[in-house]
């Protein structure tokens, strides 16, 4: 769980972290929690909650207009909260099949890859290779796990060598200097941190 008191301490985090869900209030003291919604949700699919004391009719239904799931008014009950965030979460529009750092988004379903939202051609190999890694998260995936895996949905890359090649090509289109996302375990395999 993180916390931000204002709209810029809330982007900061939100641009370098994925989340499962965004509490916010309308009120914040260098901004206005309605466009931080609206950005939140132009950039990641998560459910968004405003806790907020502004408890007209209009403010919720502002709430709703900016993309929020649901609007709970101050005072609240923390029972019922607790009850309304597993079902926010159970409903959530975000997909399993989505990856999104910030930086990197990867729509497994639709095939398509952006970075800093821009779109990133790649190839059908290193499509295969990104969701196997993504799908591993942390976990290393040595060479021969990995071309096995590959070899068993129709890649058929014959060494390590072929994988390397591949492998550098994906990290020249998907990262840079500040955003590094596969790490070679140098005789072993590659980690998606």
């Amino acid at each position: 769980m993180y916390s931000a008191r204002t709209y810029k301490e809330g982007q900061a985090l939100a641009l370098g972290r994925t989340f499962d869900m965004a509490v916010l209030d309308v009120n914040l003291p260098d901004g206005d929690g309605y466009e931080f919604c609206r950005w939140i949700k132009a950039r990641s699919a998560i459910p968004v909650l405003f806790l907020s004391a502004r408890d007209l009719e209009e403010d919720v239904l502002n709430g709703y207009e900016y993309g929020a799931d649901d609007y709970v008014t101050k005072p609240f009950s923390m029972k019922i909260l607790l009850k309304k965030i597993p079902v926010i979460l159970s409903r959530e529009t975000k997909r399993a099949d989505v990856y999104d750092d910030g930086f990197l988004k990867i729509d497994f379903e639709l095939g398509t890859v952006q970075v800093e939202e821009k779109n990133c051609p790649i190839t059908p190999t290193e499509y295969r290779i990104l969701k196997k890694l993504v799908e591993h998260k942390g976990q290393l995936l040595t060479y021969s796990v990995l071309l096995d895996v590959l070899w068993e949905e129709g890649v058929q890359l014959l060494d390590k060598h072929a994988l390397a090649v591949n492998i550098n090509r994906l990290r020249k289109k998907i990262e840079t200097q500040e955003h590094s996302c596969i790490s070679n375990v140098y005789g072993m395999g590659y980690i998606w941190k």
